[in-house]
């Protein structure tokens, strides 16, 4: 699920239908198992990705040290071995394989955060629907 497919989703949900805010209040545990799930899902992936950018940080460092196999130079040939650690993390940082996926961290980290904040959201949103109510109490002229 991609964060564009999220936040539609949530556009949809985060509307209270104000005559009815008895059924909006029994529809928060269902929102919350829902976007909870999808956090859960996020929150796995990220950690994959996490998991494959250290593997693959060791591939390219080995790479870039000299010390690959063969059939890697075969396919990629790299003309000379980087020795001192400040070179080393210019080239780990340049390299275009490890950039894809820490780019992939941060869009996942970007959803992890969004869906923080809906749950967040709807933690509050007993206060909301509770203020709603106290609200219309109040125009109606009830203490």
């Amino acid at each position: 699920m991609n964060l564009d497919e999220i936040q539609k989703m949530w556009e949809e949900d985060s509307n209270m239908d104000p005559d009815n805010l008895h059924l909006e209040s029994l529809k928060i545990p269902q929102l919350h198992a829902k976007y909870y799930k999808i956090y859960n899902n996020t929150m796995l992936l990220n950690k994959k990705c996490i998991q494959d950018i250290n593997s693959l940080k060791r591939d390219r460092y080995e790479y870039y040290n000299g010390k690959a196999s063969p059939e890697i130079y075969a396919e990629e040939p790299f003309p000379f071995k980087v020795r001192d650690k400040e070179s080393m993390t210019r080239y780990l940082e340049a390299d275009e394989k490890l950039g894809h996926l820490k780019l992939k961290n941060e869009y996942y980290e970007t959803i992890l955060k969004y869906l923080e904040e809906i749950i967040k959201n709807l933690n509050n949103r007993t206060f909301q629907i509770k203020n709603s109510i106290e609200f219309m109490k109040f125009q109606s002229g009830f203490n």
